[in-house]
């Protein structure tokens, strides 16, 4: 497909988070940290359950994929806004602006996704707990996590599409710090509320299809538990609510970015910071700091290695 073919703009200037010089270089600093910080942790834990070999169950096995789904999604906006913000060069080409829409969508879905896997997981475990081994299977286990790739990967590339064809002739100021669909869409010159309709439909259905299962799938756990003691509530719990955590953080503000029409971009951008730069971060110190059996096998890492 002719990416360029309806359009006079070849490039779009990302106006990032703030226009003030001073704000901007707190912004870097800030911005370098949280990214640093997000690929570190997240490749120490595939380094840990690849290497590991009491981390073998399946729950570990989705925390992996999340944790290199995280460096990619994280890779795919804040290297272009740190450098944007350390350089001053804001432009980003229409291909570029495209491939980064594509791999936003992607890599977010698919997180999505391998959540609500997570959760399926969890529920089968606490729920299902002689049935365990039977229902996640290595198979059944590499099924979900093929889903949830080919589940982001449609999304996206409908998404990328409908956005790409559209005619843009000027101006080409993204108020955003990454090309997303709602910021584009007002600058395209044509009618595009059949699109932003489409989009409401796609990526709001999708978060608010999988929060609902995630919260119905919660909803039923705490009623198996009514009739448990105080230590089998508690082992269900601190398995569960590192994920409930996880899940509340990216949900919460995506869902309420995706589920209805933007009209304030600059509200959207500020809560785009959530879960596209601090969730991402976050996930590794919410799944080792409350999970022993983690820190046991990074530790184990750790000695073996020194």
């Amino acid at each position: 497909i002719n990416m360029e073919n309806a359009s006079s703009v070849k490039e779009f200037i990302l106006l990032g988070l703030s226009e003030n010089p001073r704000v901007q270089k707190i912004y870097f600093v800030m911005f370098l940290a949280f990214y640093l910080v997000t690929v570190a942790g997240n490749l120490l834990i595939v380094i840990t359950v690849i290497s590991s070999r009491h981390l073998n169950s399946p729950m570990y096995f989705f925390l992996c994929y999340l944790s290199f789904v995280d460096i990619s999604y994280s890779s795919t906006t804040a290297p272009k806004m740190i450098a944007s913000l350390l350089v001053g060069s804001k432009t980003i080409s229409f291909v570029g602006c495209m491939a980064q829409l594509f791999g936003f969508h992607f890599f977010g879905c698919t997180e999505i996704f391998l959540l609500t896997a997570m959760a399926y997981d969890r529920y089968v475990a606490i729920c299902r707990p002689l049935h365990y081994t039977a229902l996640m299977t290595r198979r059944v286990c590499g099924c979900l996590v093929m889903g949830s790739w080919v589940g982001g990967f449609l999304h996206s590339i409908l998404q990328t599409l409908l956005t790409a064809r559209l005619p843009f002739c000027g101006p080409n100021e993204v108020d955003h710090y990454f090309c997303d669909v709602h910021p584009l869409l007002h600058l395209a010159c044509a009618d595009t509320r059949v699109l932003a309709a489409a989009g409401v439909v796609s990526g709001g259905a999708i978060a608010l299809g999988c929060f609902i299962f995630l919260l119905v799938s919660y909803a039923v756990i705490l009623v198996s538990l009514r009739g448990q003691t105080s230590v089998g509530w508690h082992k269900a719990l601190s398995t569960c609510g590192s994920h409930i955590t996880v899940v509340i953080l990216f949900f919460g503000p995506c869902t309420f970015i995706y589920i209805r029409p933007s009209s304030d971009l600059a509200g959207d951008k500020n809560v785009a910071v959530f879960y596209s730069v601090i969730s991402p971060m976050l996930n590794p110190l919410i799944y080792t700091l409350r999970n022993e059996e983690v820190k046991r096998a990074m530790r184990k890492l750790w000695c073996t290695k020194v």
